[in-house]
C-alpha cells in the first residue's frame, strides 16, 4: 500500500523539517519473511514507469524517424540522471528499534520505536509490517526518521513480534533502499479470570495467614467465652458474661492461618468450540492465572502443575511477583500436548505439599485424567476439580443418529461427573461467559476436605 502524500525524513547529510501530512499507510504481511531483505539501491515502480516511456519514445523515434521523439525519451533520462547523484537519496541506512515492555497480557499493547540513521536525504519513508502469530498492528506513524508502530498481542504464549522493512525513498522517488528490523520476541501471559472468592481445606498449615482456622490462637474472630488464667490481659474480657456467670470470662479467638494451593492444569489435550470460537486450553490458562491471583492477594501460598507431554511444575511461593513466575512457567504448555501419561510418583514432594488444596482444571475429556485424578485424591489432598468448557461436538450426520450420539456423549460426562462425586470429589463447572467466581461460590459452602490418611 502507497501513502496518500509522501513523507520526507531527513538522515544525518540533511537537516529537513518533517512534514505535518499524513505518514504512509504501512504494509501489513501476516507471515514472517523467509528471504534476506533486498541490499543496495534499486529502481522503484516510478523509475520503472519512465523508463518505459523513454523506450517507447525512443523506439518510435527510429521506427517512424521523427526526431521530435527522441525529446520524450531523453527527459526520463535526464532525471534519472539527477536522481542518481549528489546527495537526494538516502546512503548507508541503519535501523534500531526498541521495543517498550516484552511482558505484557493479553490485550494490552506494546509499542515499537524505530530509529534509521542514514546519509544524505530521504524523500519518505514506506515500513512494512509482518506480524507475528496473535499480534494487530493498531497504529503506525511516521515522523522523520522515527517510525512508531502500537501492537496489540490477542493469544498467550512466547511468541515474535514481527518484522519491518522500512523502505528509504530519494526525494524524486526513483531509487529506494530497504533496511530489515526484527523486532524480537515477547512473552504474552494469559489474561487472568477474574476472582476475589478463595475456598479454604479443612486443615490450613502452621503458617500466620488471613484465613480463619479452627484451631485457637491470635486471631480477630471470636469462637467462644472460658473461665480467666492468671496472666492473660484484662482486655480480653468479656464483661456480659462475667457478669452473668459472677466469674471472669475471657474471649477465645480462632488462629488465623494461610493456605497452600497447587493449580493442576491439564495440557492433555486442546479441544476448540466451533459455536464460541474458544480453546479449551486457553480458558483454563486464563481461569488458572485468576485462582492464582486471587491466593496470591490473600498471602497465601500457591504453585503450579502441568501435565501434559511434558510435565511441569513450581513449587507454592507466594508474593505479588510470583504471580509472574508461575504464568510464566506455563507459557510453553501448548507445545507439551502429547500422549504420554503423566507420573504423579515422579513429581518431587515439594510440588504437592500435604494438605494442598489442589485445583485441577481440565474439560474431563480424557480417560488419562481420571487416572490422575484418582492418583491425587489418593494422597489425602483437598482436591476441587474445575470442569472448563468445551463446546458441544457437531454430528457429522444430522438427524435421529446424530442426536442420539450427541445424547450419549452428554451422559457419557454426566456419568464422570457422579463417578468423581461419589468419590467425595467436588466438581464446579466453568460455563462460557460467566465469571469464576460463580463456577467457585458453591465451594463456600463448607471448607473443602480430603482423604486425611
Amino acid at each position: 500500500m502507497t501513502a496518500a502524500r509522501p513523507h520526507r525524513a531527513a538522515g544525518r547529510g540533511a537537516a529537513r523539517p518533517p512534514d505535518t501530512g499524513a505518514a504512509p499507510v504501512p504494509t501489513l504481511v501476516l507471515t514472517r519473511p523467509t528471504t534476506a531483505p533486498p541490499t543496495g539501491r534499486r529502481a522503484t515502480e516510478r523509475a520503472l514507469r519512465l523508463l518505459t516511456v523513454a523506450a517507447v519514445a525512443a523506439a518510435a523515434a527510429l521506427l517512424t524517424g521523427h526526431a521530435w521523439l527522441l525529446a520524450c525519451a531523453a527527459g526520463p533520462v535526464v532525471l534519472l540522471v539527477l536522481a542518481a547523484a549528489g546527495r537526494s537519496r538516502p546512503t548507508r541506512p541503519a535501523a534500531e528499534a526498541e521495543v517498550g515492555t516484552r511482558r505484557c497480557f493479553e490485550g494490552d499493547t506494546v509499542d515499537v520505536r524505530i530509529e534509521l540513521a542514514f546519509d544524505g536525504t530521504a524523500g519518505w519513508i514506506d515500513p512494512a509490517v509482518r506480524l507475528g502469530p496473535g499480534m494487530t498492528l493498531d497504529s503506525a506513524t511516521v515522523t522523520g526518521p522515527v517510525v512508531e508502530l502500537r501492537l496489540t498481542p490477542h493469544r498467550w504464549g512466547h511468541w515474535p513480534l514481527g518484522t519491518v522493512d522500512v523502505d528509504l525513498y530519494d526525494l524524486g522517488g526513483l531509487t529506494r533502499r530497504t533496511v530489515r528490523v526484527e523486532l524480537g520476541d515477547a512473552q504474552v501471559f494469559p489474561s487472568p479470570a477474574r476472582s476475589t472468592l478463595t475456598p479454604i481445606p479443612v486443615r490450613l498449615p502452621e503458617r500466620l495467614g488471613e484465613h480463619t482456622a479452627r484451631q485457637r490462637g491470635e486471631g480477630a474472630e471470636v469462637t467462644g467465652v472460658r473461665p480467666h488464667v492468671w496472666g492473660e490481659r484484662q482486655r480480653r474480657i468479656h464483661w456480659p458474661s462475667t457478669t452473668r456467670r459472677g466469674t471472669v470470662q475471657i474471649n477465645e479467638f480462632a488462629a488465623e492461618r494461610a493456605a497452600d494451593t497447587v493449580v493442576v492444569i491439564d495440557a492433555l489435550c486442546d479441544f476448540a468450540d466451533p459455536v464460541a470460537g474458544t480453546s479449551s486450553l486457553d480458558e483454563t490458562l486464563r481461569a488458572a492465572a485468576g485462582i492464582a491471583r486471587a491466593y496470591l492477594r490473600s498471602h497465601d501460598r500457591v504453585g503450579v502443575v502441568s501435565i501434559g507431554g511434558t510435565t511441569r511444575w513450581l513449587r507454592p511461593g507466594t508474593g505479588a511477583g510470583y504471580f509472574y513466575r508461575l504464568v510464566e512457567s506455563v507459557l510453553e504448555v501448548r507445545r507439551d500436548l502429547g500422549y504420554q501419561v503423566p507420573d504423579i510418583d515422579r513429581l518431587p514432594r515439594p510440588a504437592l505439599p500435604p494438605h494442598a488444596l489442589l485445583y485441577v482444571l481440565t474439560p474431563l475429556t480424557d480417560q488419562r485424567v481420571l487416572d490422575l485424578l484418582r492418583e491425587l485424591a489418593a494422597r489425602g489432598n483437598p482436591l476441587v476439580v474445575v470442569e472448563v468448557p468445551t463446546g458441544d461436538p457437531q454430528p457429522l450426520r444430522p438427524g435421529e443418529a446424530g442426536e442420539l450420539a450427541l445424547r450419549l456423549w452428554h451422559a457419557d460426562r454426566e456419568a464422570m461427573r457422579f463417578a468423581l462425586r461419589s468419590r467425595g470429589i467436588p466438581v464446579v463447572l466453568l460455563e462460557p461467559g460467566e465469571g469464576l467466581d460463580l463456577a467457585l461460590a458453591p465451594l463456600l459452602r463448607n471448607r473443602v476436605r480430603g482423604n486425611v490418611r
